[in-house]
């Protein structure tokens, strides 16, 4: 462990290193003038992760119909007038998985997205490049449509289920972050967590659903919601979990992770740190 904190410093843009055994913190370290372990900081696309775990947990408390439930079938009214007839085919597996054959709103995209007035329409509106459930195309706005069918579908915002969802079970803090202007919490970005609450995030999963709290993100609805797709690292939208039984089933790691460096790795064997 020392080698690796050594190791670890030696990373110029790094701020912090959290590493854990059990729950339990084996090394926490703040690196390079980092910010307190326990300040909010924004995490970046590693918010897709917790968009994902919110989904779940709505597949299980029956907010959603689960990950075959059509995206139209909540955002009806923001679709075009006279959308692709594949829109229709586009489910919340699909925008979990990044499969949702939608023209993309991250990378080159991602400026002229993010400047419309509303995000959920013109996030409906791209044109299909792929077909629903064909290659992972990584796009912001799929984690974002899946906000809005969180706000839309529980009359709640994405924050208030974060907070009562996760926040209250956890014991984190989950503060406000930026909205589009229809009021929807960016779904998949610029979500603040601080480097512990995003251990005790990452603890969550590497338990299946359960927290030192309780029963936080229901089993089943955490391992639909964080079935990968063909996506290249965790940041697509949810843990890279596998396999779609009752409960997750331990792989060599899971990690949702953002491209500027937010990253929470989980190794679920026994006794492996996570």
């Amino acid at each position: 462990m020392l080698r690796t904190v050594a190791a670890a410093e030696r990373l110029p843009r790094l701020r912090a290193l959290l590493v854990l055994r059990d729950g339990q913190p084996l090394a926490e370290h703040r690196f390079h003038g980092g910010p307190p372990l326990d300040r909010p900081v924004n995490i970046k696309s590693a918010s897709k992760s917790v968009i994902s775990a919110l989904v779940g947990i709505a597949i299980e408390r029956g907010v959603l119909g689960g990950v075959d439930q059509p995206v139209v079938s909540v955002l009806r009214q923001d679709a075009p007038a006279r959308p692709d007839p594949r829109l229709a085919r586009v489910t919340v597996g699909n925008l979990l998985s990044m499969q949702a054959g939608l023209e993309r709103t991250s990378g080159e995209f991602y400026g002229r997205w993010v400047s419309r007035p509303n995000w959920v329409r013109f996030a409906l509106a791209r044109p299909f490049v792929d077909e629903p459930g064909g290659g992972m195309l990584y796009s912001t706005g799929n984690t974002h449509l899946l906000s809005a069918m969180l706000t839309r579908a529980s009359g709640r915002s994405t924050l208030a289920l974060a907070r009562e969802w996760l926040g209250q079970p956890l014991g984190i803090t989950v503060p406000p972050w930026p909205a589009d202007r229809q009021g929807i919490y960016f779904g998949g970005n610029e979500m603040r967590l601080s480097p512990r609450a995003l251990a005790r995030f990452g603890e969550l999963y590497r338990l299946a659903g359960s927290s030192t709290a309780g029963e936080s993100c229901p089993r089943r609805g955490s391992s639909r919601a964080g079935r990968p797709g063909r996506f290249r690292h965790g940041a697509g939208a949810s843990m890279a979990m596998a396999g779609s039984s009752a409960r997750p089933r331990a792989t060599p790691s899971a990690s949702p992770g953002a491209m500027v460096g937010r990253w929470c790795t989980c190794c679920p064997t026994s006794g492996s740190p996570s």
